[in-house]
């Protein structure tokens, strides 16, 4: 659902978020993930956009920055769709291979988790993406921004499964 979707949003507006850079998608995935929780909070929301379309928008944009660390700043702002769909493929499946490795270290612990936790600790990662960006992406000891991406990716995608599976 995530790809055809991120599709047809390329074939309406081309590759218009060539022009963000990632400051500007990690404040929109922000946007997103406060959205969920406030409604979490509340219990009720005003806009008619489940939380299921903000997870949706947060691993769309997530691999809409994995994309653009790949690509030269220099490089075109219009790409062709098929282009930029095989570059989506390649970002999800590194993501889903390194899913499926933490899934096998880890024996599936998520499953055990909240729905609500996803969100924090998707939250937290977005706190330490903006940490790094701040430090102009130098770390000392942390992975990268690219890594954070992907673990709120894979986050977003364990939080689907979950709702899908009926947790609230």
């Amino acid at each position: 659902m995530c790809r055809i979707l991120f599709e047809k949003k390329t074939k309406d507006y081309g590759t218009a978020w060539r022009i963000l850079r990632l400051p500007s998608i990690t404040d929109q995935i922000f946007i997103k993930a406060k959205r969920i929780r406030s409604i979490q909070e509340k219990g009720t929301q005003k806009i008619n956009e489940d939380i299921q379309s903000e997870f949706i928008g947060i691993i769309n944009y997530c691999i809409i920055a994995l994309m653009q660390i790949t690509l030269d700043k220099s490089e075109e702002m219009e790409l062709p769709v098929e282009e930029v769909m095989k570059l989506y493929d390649e970002k999800s499946q590194e993501t889903l291979d390194l899913m499926m490795n933490k899934n096998h270290d880890y024996g599936e612990a998520w499953r055990d988790m909240r729905i609500s936790s996803l969100t924090d600790i998707i939250l937290m990662k977005l706190l330490r993406v903006k940490q790094i960006e701040e430090n102009e992406g130098k770390t000392l000891v942390s992975e990268g921004v690219g890594a954070n991406y992907s673990d709120m990716l894979n986050y977003s995608v364990f939080a689907l499964i979950l709702k899908k599976e009926g947790q609230v």
